[in-house]
């Protein structure tokens, strides 16, 4: 059989990375085989440990592209808007949105993959991933804030980024009831009200919440 060429080869290990973000994405870090990934990138299962040392170096990079993808999706939509305000609804109602529900291989790693994230060593390269793109997130999110120092936009976007992450959570585990669009529904009423009332000071959170789509 004749070798590939670096180029092609290269192209596959892309192909295979692509393939195991969305599906790392759709069922967690350990919810999928290297049989999957490679059935999935549409290439045999012998050529993946000419890419990949093992199924865990396949997951770290994987995890830490969701994370890129997630950041530069959110970059994008805020590039769109004119203000921080229209950027801030724009992320929150396609966070909050029943696409974003419905697909998670192309949704946000955070939720993807937290429920793996209790079962890791705090050493583990994977949960330093997952530490690392959390918390750029958050950054990001704290930039659309308007509190008055540092400390204050970081306490608001743990609250409010919070609530997103469990909203998307709880729909996605109701999915099918229409308890599942009530929460939705509910989450985004209290971050992107519809005008200043008394919802916000009820909840105290203040608007100006990203997506990490």
């Amino acid at each position: 059989m004749p070798r590939v060429s670096r180029k092609q080869a290269d192209l596959n290990r892309e192909t295979i990375v692509d393939a195991a973000t969305r599906l790392f994405r759709e069922r967690g870090l350990h919810g999928i085989s290297v049989v999957d990934v490679m059935a999935a990138a549409g290439l045999t299962h012998g050529g993946f440990y000419g890419h990949f040392e093992s199924r865990e170096a396949l997951a770290q990079e994987a995890s830490g592209r969701a994370f890129e993808q997630a950041a530069q999706r959110w970059l994008g939509r805020v590039a769109e808007q004119d203000s921080k305000d229209a950027a801030r609804r724009a992320v929150v109602e396609t966070y909050l949105s029943s696409e974003s529900r419905d697909n998670p291989g192309d949704s946000c790693p955070v939720v993807a993959f937290a429920g793996d994230m209790c079962h890791e060593a705090a050493e583990s390269g994977l949960r330093q991933t997952y530490l690392l793109g959390l918390n750029n997130l958050l950054d990001s999110l704290g930039s659309l804030l308007d509190a008055e120092d540092e400390a204050g936009k970081r306490q608001q976007a743990l609250v409010q980024y919070s609530l997103m992450f469990g909203a998307l959570m709880l729909s996605r585990a109701t999915r099918g009831d229409p308890l599942s669009d009530e929460i939705l529904e509910a989450a985004r009423a209290v971050l992107t009200p519809s005008k200043q009332s008394d919802v916000r000071a009820e909840f105290s959170i203040p608007t100006g919440s990203p997506a990490c789509l």
